[in-house]
């Protein structure tokens, strides 16, 4: 799993990204972490640019991407 940055939002608490992988790593407040396959890079400098993390994750990042959850 990549380093995760911690990010300020009442939905996403951190997220990561392993760019060989093309995989973004996002763990959420509650406690669930998934793995999102084949993002590109310029996603996650997106995401963490997005003024709402969460509203960037429901509409650029769920739907869009086949995940995994963590353990």
């Amino acid at each position: 799993m990549p380093d995760l940055t911690p990010v300020e939002s009442s939905l996403v608490a951190a997220v990561g990204y392993d760019a060989p992988a093309g995989t973004l790593t996002v763990a959420l407040v509650g406690g669930r972490s998934y793995a999102y396959r084949g993002v590109p890079p310029g996603v996650l400098e997106a995401f963490l640019a997005a003024g709402s993390k969460g509203v960037f994750f429901n509409r650029e990042v769920k739907p869009k991407y086949p995940c995994d959850p963590l353990p």
